[in-house]
């Protein structure tokens, strides 16, 4: 594990340690932001905390055509059971992430520096939301980066306040970037949850292929 300062580049993702943190460090601007994800790299931590950068080894991934969409969700598929947007209220998706209660977890990382800085990012083009509502409430969504360049999604968190909402936004969403030519969403470390919508664990070094 590096201590890195401002003006220094991250490490090299080999010297992440069996847990895949690799750094430690107090910058998190949109620069240090964007060179992290091209790295295959991504800020984890609690508020008070020092800002932790983790490259995981394996990588939790979607690939668009592997998408699984459970017989329980069909009817909310089939029948348009909620109304989806992009990046048309990103500001207010990243502030619901940020109030989610995560069982296991003392307090958030969706801290007013992240929601800052990643609003810069959303001002570039780079940060990226997905709204799902209940005519005029917004019931669930998500946000992450959008490295277009790269054929690549890296998601970074979903909220809900109806049931299968942020499935519902999250199902929408990779058949958008399916037909815009996305190659693989970074679901960043595994949850069962996102196994079951077909994500899977590959070998770091196989998902940074994606990134050279």
């Amino acid at each position: 594990m590096y201590f890195i300062q401002p003006h220094e580049k991250l490490p090299p993702v080999s010297y992440a340690d069996s847990e895949g943190l690799l750094a430690v460090g107090r910058d998190l601007s949109p620069e240090r932001l964007k060179e992290a994800y091209y790295k295959g790299v991504f800020p984890w931590y609690n508020e008070g905390q020092p800002v932790l950068w983790w490259s995981p080894d394996p990588r939790m991934v979607l690939f668009p055509e592997n998408l699984k969409i459970a017989r329980s969700m069909r009817p909310f598929i089939n029948q348009d059971k909620f109304q989806v947007t992009f990046n048309q209220e990103f500001e207010m998706v990243i502030e619901n992430c940020g109030n989610v209660d995560r069982k296991g977890q003392d307090g958030t990382w969706i801290t007013p520096e992240i929601k800052e800085n990643y609003l810069q990012l959303h001002q570039e083009g780079i940060a990226f939301s997905t709204e799902v509502w209940d005519k005029t409430e917004l019931v669930g969504g998500l946000y992450g980066i959008y490295l277009r360049d790269r054929k690549m999604f890296c998601g970074e968190s979903m909220f809900a306040k109806a049931s299968n909402a942020s499935k519902f936004g999250f199902i929408k969403l990779v058949e958008k970037l399916k037909t815009e030519g996305i190659e693989i969403i970074d679901c960043q470390v595994y949850t069962s949850h996102l196994e079951s919508l077909g994500a899977e664990e590959i070998p770091r070094e196989e998902f940074l292929k994606f990134l050279s």
